[in-house]
């Protein structure tokens, strides 16, 4: 992959980048604010062309946004004049399936993130981890082989965010979901050892990949657990800016 980017000013952002989304697996990726976690997601997802490198999908480069990878953005997506079944039904827009094959996987979406019987809701008669439920159920109707996860828990209250965070690995890697791996940005330490397989950790300027740890925890996962903690610990120190550490 060896992905590089740099803003039109020459500030080089990243370099030399690379990582790898096996099947049936959570990656996640960490580092410092301003690292280029976000930019470099959607790199992944082809909506930014990398400086230098390629990304590649089932051994084909991506050059552009295409269904077979999915974005869920950390701001609530969903059009308030549309109800949560008509907001799932856009994924399938683009596809120009019949409407009755279009209902019938948007209900299934929303099966699939626990919003059966909610299908008539509109967002303001939901709450924020419904409406994110909702824009999850979009982004597996279009069924793609990757979804990417931009701080997706990031704007809910912590109970909520708590509570969808126990389900979403479950929903998401459901046997009957298409996906194959998922990729999230996340700052959040604690939500990171809870969900990923693979964390990939980002540092210095220009960053690069300076740790992959593969997180090694039956789950459920329980953050008083010591092992769990001895991850947290790594984190850190691998987040710590690195001109501080080489003085230590």
């Amino acid at each position: 992959m060896d992905v590089a980017f740099t803003y039109d000013n020459g500030y080089k952002v990243f370099e030399d980048v690379s990582l790898t989304a096996d099947e049936n697996k959570f990656v996640a990726i960490i580092g410092p604010s301003g690292v280029g976690k976000s930019t470099l997601l959607r790199i992944l997802g082809g909506f930014l062309k990398p400086f230098a490198g390629e990304v590649k999908l089932l051994g084909r480069t991506i050059t552009r946004p295409t269904p077979k990878i999915a974005l869920v953005h950390q701001s609530i997506v969903t059009f308030p004049w549309m109800t949560a079944l008509e907001n799932v039904m856009l994924a399938m827009k683009p596809k120009r399936i019949p409407k009755e094959e279009a209902l019938k996987t948007a209900k299934k979406a929303l099966e699939l993130v626990g919003l059966s019987g909610f299908e008539n809701l509109y967002p303001k008669e939901m709450s924020g981890g419904m409406r994110q439920r909702v824009a999850i159920a979009r982004a597996l109707a279009a069924e793609p082989l990757v979804l990417l996860m931009d701080e997706p828990f990031s704007h809910l209250d912590e109970l909520t965010a708590e509570g969808l965070r126990h389900e979403i690995y479950n929903i998401l890697f459901a046997e009957e979901s298409p996906l194959k791996s998922v990729i999230m940005v996340s700052h959040n330490l604690t939500e990171v050892v809870e969900l990923a397989d693979v964390v990939y950790v980002l540092n210095g300027s220009p960053a690069k990949v300076v740790g992959k740890i593969e997180i090694d925890i039956p789950r459920p996962r329980n953050p008083q657990n010591q092992k769990f903690n001895e991850y947290l610990d790594t984190f850190y120190n691998l987040l710590t800016p690195i001109k501080v550490r080489k003085r230590e």
